[in-house]
């Protein structure tokens, strides 16, 4: 198995970055955001996933862990292969399709090659919850920072007792001042004022 690739970017085409690794030039199928930081000539390490069938072998490269790990488990939904997982993970930066799953937004999710209706709700389905906290910039909602704070936070385990995950109650909560009554704040969660 391979884990690694470390060496020297020698080509560019079209979706495939050749990465030469002691006279060896590996042909790695990248997203579109690492396609953009991969420059040729540039010594570049990426972490690896092999796709072996009958008739082909595949290899996937990701600048970053975070990104393979989302690749993976993009994978373990029925029905996406490794070019879809790709074309998801190609429409945004890592952070971006996290939200957009953390936060079921299936529209952006479609924006994908190949990504339908039907297949964008059963990945945010069966992802929205795997992904968790780590898919919800907190910062950017106004809520609180730590996930054993926010759990904290009465109005959040009052939404999650009522069914939400952490992350869309964080999500009801945002833009909701902290400083009112906690019954008011979950009220206004409920209705979206």
């Amino acid at each position: 198995m391979i884990a690694t690739l470390e060496g020297t970017v020698s080509e560019k085409l079209q979706d495939v970055v050749v990465l030469n690794v002691a006279g060896v030039g590996y042909g790695l199928l990248v997203t579109a955001e690492d396609f953009g930081k991969l420059v040729p000539e540039q010594e570049a390490k990426l972490y690896i996933y092999e796709h072996i069938r009958e008739s082909s072998y595949d290899l996937y490269g990701f600048c970053s862990l975070e990104t393979k790990n989302l690749f993976e488990l993009l994978l373990s939904v029925n029905g996406i292969g490794p070019r879809m997982a790709l074309n998801m993970l190609s429409i945004g930066t890592v952070g971006e399709v996290r939200r957009a799953l953390a936060g079921g937004d299936t529209k952006f999710i479609q924006q994908a090659n190949g990504v339908g209706k039907r297949v964008a709700e059963r990945v945010v389905v069966e992802l929205k919850d795997k992904v968790g906290l780590a898919g919800v910039d907190l910062d950017s909602l106004g809520i609180l920072q730590s996930e054993s704070s926010l759990v904290q936070d009465e109005a959040v385990e009052a939404l999650m007792s009522l069914g939400y995950s952490a992350p869309d109650a964080a999500t009801a909560l945002a833009g909701i001042p902290q400083d009112i009554p906690t019954e008011d704040r979950i009220k206004r969660a409920l209705t979206g004022k």
